[in-house]
């Protein structure tokens, strides 16, 4: 790949990306994705310490869907690519793709973002900020993100978490990263030790504060897990998960 919109760079899995299996965990697959799109944004000139110290304005990832071919090993060196494919006015989609040494793909993954006004929290226009424009890469994952909206029932209720200091991100609000945390806790460590994940969308709907309590509820559907978290009369989180038979 050879564009200026593309940050590519080699990473190990280290001891802070894996999980029991002893593989790049699931929840830490889509940190990388998430810490190579902010890499790739510092470069750009578009990332969010510029974004809220210059415009007074935030980024907010609302979508996420991830393919995995491979979970790579621990200490496993890889090429991680990170690139906007898109500039939709309102918002953005960024691909990432994880290559093992020999550019065989292990993970490739879409986000969805758009820009949001810090004293409003409105949706401000991506054409009013330095943000790219044209000379968008080839995208390497076109597969449209789903609706999510599946009922949940009190029959599909797992367990409930109280919103502590350590789940809240740089917005105080609830960390993305936490909500998958969390919906992936309706599964015990026997079934991801023994499943292989195989593709993975998340949908942030809400936002979520400390001391909050959130439920969270879990259904399987056509071989697939749909995983909701709910606060209060809200649902603030959506994800599908399904595994290779």
């Amino acid at each position: 790949m050879e564009n200026e919109l593309i940050f590519t760079q080699n990473r190990k899995v280290t001891s802070a990306f894996i999980d029991s299996t002893v593989k790049l965990g699931i929840a830490q697959a889509v940190l990388m994705v998430q810490d190579n799109l902010t890499e790739c944004f510092s470069k750009l000139q578009c990332d969010g310490v510029v974004y809220r110290e210059k415009f007074n304005v935030f980024w907010v990832f609302t979508k996420t869907k991830m393919h995995f071919e491979r979970r790579p090993d621990w200490r496993e060196e890889i090429i991680a690519s990170s690139f906007p494919i898109n500039n939709a006015g309102m918002r953005t989609h960024v691909n990432t793709i994880l290559k093992d040494l020999n550019g065989k793909t292990l993970a490739k993954a879409n986000q969805e973002a758009c820009v949001l006004d810090m004293e409003k929290h409105r949706p401000v226009k991506l054409t009013t900020l330095p943000y790219p424009t044209e000379g968008f890469p080839e995208a390497v994952f076109t597969e449209p993100f789903e609706r999510l909206n599946q009922e949940m029932t009190e029959d599909d209720f797992v367990y409930e978490q109280v919103i502590r200091s350590q789940h809240i991100d740089m917005s105080h609000h609830m960390n993305n990263l936490e909500y998958i945390k969390l919906g992936l806790n309706v599964f015990s460590d026997d079934f991801i030790e023994s499943h292989e994940v195989q593709n993975l969308e998340v949908h942030y709907t809400g936002e979520s504060k400390e001391g909050q309590t959130l439920r969270i509820y879990r259904k399987e559907e056509n071989g697939a897990y749909i995983i909701k978290i709910k606060e209060s009369d809200r649902f603030v989180f959506e994800m599908k998960i399904d595994f290779y038979k």
